[in-house]
């Protein structure tokens, strides 16, 4: 088991340091200066010899391999740098934004997954077994609605014609009300459609049959027997859909015009605030790592045959 923690910890930081990669090379090659986008401004009225100081201020004089491990050995200690838009460290930034995503992104997955268990469930009710494939093609429809197009789809609806929840100074309750749902509703998609093949797959096991059988009830054999070994694929699959969730919030944020780290990506991509950026791609790639390290420790709990294999390999 041990063995088999650390190997996961040790592909976590794979993740990382790939991540930190892509983004620091994609970053670089954007177009343009930053630090010169900012300064040559002629309403700042800076000299050449000035704004040339501000490049070495920031180390945008140095050779990118410089930058690379500078930034690097910078990350590791915690410290993501200054905003060169905001001129205050990003991680005061990411303090005081990170709050509000998570206050979106966290309900919504919690909805996604009511979401998903509703629909696979009521699919397979002896009372619906007719809208079983209007329900089955439910997540296909829902996984294919772009985000921001849900978004102000949703804002048309009940803001406009419905006029139930306003979207001109909504109270915090009601300004999250749609945000949680655009989020939610693409991320049940295709947790729906797991749990959905997960349930039909374990239906047809033997000891399902003999728990029928044994007399049980329909209603009794799919909570005591089918839906715990239905999990694991749907366990799996959530925590994969980490990214997803993120760039939905980020995405929904935007739409909304929600404070959060949405609306600081969009300003830094805006400013080419490339530590800011930086910031936000390992912030994602972390959350993504330690959700999936999570799911890799409740895995076992939920099948204890893990707990054997894992054992055997350590």
């Amino acid at each position: 088991m041990r063995h088999a923690l650390l190997q996961r910890f040790g592909h976590g930081l794979l993740v990382l340091w790939a991540a930190f990669t892509l983004s620091f090379v994609l970053l670089q090659v954007l177009p343009g200066d930053a630090v010169l986008i900012k300064f040559q401004n002629p309403d700042l009225g800076l000299s050449p010899a000035q704004i040339e100081e501000m490049r070495v201020a920031y180390g945008a004089d140095s050779p990118l391999w410089q930058q690379y491990g500078h930034t690097l050995l910078a990350m590791l200690r915690g410290d993501f740098g200054y905003s060169l838009q905001a001129g205050v460290p990003v991680s005061e930034l990411i303090a005081s934004n990170l709050p509000d995503t998570l206050s979106l992104a966290l309900p919504a997955f919690v909805l996604a997954v009511l979401l998903a268990f509703a629909l696979a469930f009521a699919s397979r009710l002896p009372g619906l077994r007719w809208l079983s494939n209007t329900l089955q093609s439910l997540p296909v429809l829902f996984i294919s609605l772009p985000t921001f197009w849900l978004g102000i789809a949703l804002i048309q609806l009940f803001s406009f014609q419905l006029r139930l929840i306003p979207v001109i100074n909504p109270t915090p309750l009601q300004g999250l009300i749609l945000p949680i749902v655009t989020v939610a509703i693409p991320i049940s998609a295709p947790l729906a459609q797991i749990l959905m093949r997960s349930l039909d797959q374990v239906a047809t096991q033997p000891f399902v049959a003999v728990a029928r059988a044994k007399g049980l009830s329909e209603t009794a054999v799919l909570w005591r027997h089918v839906t715990r070994n239905a999990l694991l694929p749907v366990l799996n699959i959530a925590g994969l859909l980490l990214g997803e969730l993120i760039a939905g919030a980020l995405i929904t944020e935007t739409v909304f015009g929600r404070s959060g780290l949405g609306q600081l990506t969009q300003q830094a991509v805006n400013n080419q605030d490339i530590a800011v950026l930086q910031a936000v791609v390992m912030i994602s790639a972390l959350g993504f790592v330690l959700i999936n390290l999570l799911v890799d420790l409740l895995m076992p709990l939920l099948d204890p045959r893990l707990q054997t294999v894992t054992g055997g390999a350590s």
